[in-house]
């Protein structure tokens, strides 16, 4: 190996390391800043061109990616999930009927949107609509976020791993959302199930709810504006449109208003991912010029990896090991190889998202609905989350890869 080949592989499992781990010890680099330090580092050892750096950069991603932000900024601040959020929940009679509106509603909602902004949004109307009814908030919380990263897996928007795919991939969003969406409700529906089972005890004591949820300030001229927008977006991604296209003009019209400040919107766009992304395309492109060869890609079959079986576990493994974005990217040179590419894209969406399930660690969904929840004062524990997370993991990972292995 040479040195700039052995310099790419440190880089790039200290790149990897970092991601997986947070942040490096003694200092104050978040994940976007080691991504982009690994990707400058790579191009400072020659691995990789400035240009060839530039052209690494899967720009569709990035665009779809920043499209989709500003669209569900707009939603938040108008008021619209607030609404649409109060009102499938103020209908919820039951706790048993709680669960299933919460479940279904952050979904469903995930499907279409980037479900790390759903879970902002729905995790503090669940926080305070238990504390009004006086219940449990733990099974609910649980639920928002198993039911996010599930309902995610429909859609090429519903996650960041799932954009990176369908930009890599070429799959239509058609053809994406046929594929996977009875998997997604399959997860929904083993969700609602097993949440049911564990926290029996929650929902065993029958109770007549009248929930109220507070739904501060709405703006029914801007939600509408952004429904229609969201209609058309959604049309447009069936009708084939190139997703970062439609979502890029979208994002751009919401912009154009009277009643929001831009900063406002601004507020709401995670520029740090968006810096993350773009430093580990370039550190996966650096690593591939100097490390992938004729033998590791034959090692990729060796190993099985044409095996949708094989290759749906040890995507999962990978996913938790690394998180799911850093998996579907370090597995990139080695799809393209294998004998049926279309599909072994569809496993990894599926088994990267639904692997997210099995830790609260193992999502930024999940990571995100406990820090609500500890703002607010409720306790979202490893443990408790462990108790549903390992047999939804479990049973939709097995659904999921035999769906694919068999259609």
């Amino acid at each position: 190996m040479t040195w700039t080949g052995a310099g790419a592989l440190f880089i790039l499992v200290a790149t990897y390391a970092g991601v997986a781990v947070g942040r490096i010890p003694g200092l104050r680099l978040d994940r976007a800043g080691i991504a982009l330090l690994g990707g400058a580092a790579m191009i400072a050892i020659g691995a990789i061109g400035i240009e060839e750096a530039y052209k690494a950069i899967n720009f569709d991603t990035i665009t779809l990616l920043l499209g989709m932000m500003i669209v569900v900024a707009h939603l938040k601040v108008s008021g619209a999930f607030r609404a649409l959020g109060g009102f499938a929940i103020e209908h919820a009679h039951a706790p048993f009927m709680l669960l299933v509106m919460v479940t279904l509603l952050t979904g469903v909602l995930s499907a279409f949107l980037v479900n790390d902004a759903i879970c902002l949004v729905m995790a503090p109307i669940v926080v305070h609509v238990t504390r009004v009814i006086n219940r449990n908030p733990v099974p609910y919380l649980i639920a928002t976020c198993t039911a996010s990263n599930c309902g995610s897996v429909a859609t090429i928007t519903g996650n960041p791993q799932n954009m990176v795919i369908g930009a890599l991939s070429g799959i239509s969003y058609l053809a994406f959302t046929l594929a996977l969406a009875p998997v997604a409700l399959f997860g929904l529906l083993c969700v609602i199930v097993i949440v049911r089972i564990v926290y029996r005890t929650e929902f065993s004591r029958p109770a007549e709810l009248s929930p109220e949820v507070y739904r501060g300030r709405m703006l029914p001229g801007q939600v509408l504006k952004a429904t229609i927008v969201c209609v058309l977006l959604a049309l447009a991604f069936f009708a084939d449109v190139p997703v970062a296209k439609a979502a890029l003009i979208a994002g751009a019209f919401l912009l154009v208003t009277r009643a929001i400040k831009p900063r406002r919107i601004y507020r709401e766009i995670d520029g740090p991912l968006l810096f993350m992304f773009a430093g580990l395309f370039v550190v996966v492109a650096g690593a591939e010029r100097a490390l992938l060869t004729p033998d590791m890609i034959a090692w990729a079959k060796n190993i099985g990896l044409d095996d949708v079986w094989r290759l749906s576990g040890f995507t999962a493994v990978l996913s938790n090991i690394m998180s799911n974005v850093p998996a579907v990217l370090a597995l990139r040179p080695f799809i393209p190889g294998l004998e049926n590419p279309e599909r072994a894209w569809l496993v990894v969406a599926m088994s990267s998202t639904l692997a997210g399930n099995f830790t609260l660690l193992g999502s930024v969904a999940n990571l995100i609905v406990a820090e609500q929840a500890k703002a607010a004062g409720k306790e979202l524990s490893f443990s408790a989350f462990f108790k549903v997370g390992l047999p939804l993991t479990l049973v939709t990972l097995l659904a999921g890869t035999a769906w694919l292995a068999w259609s």
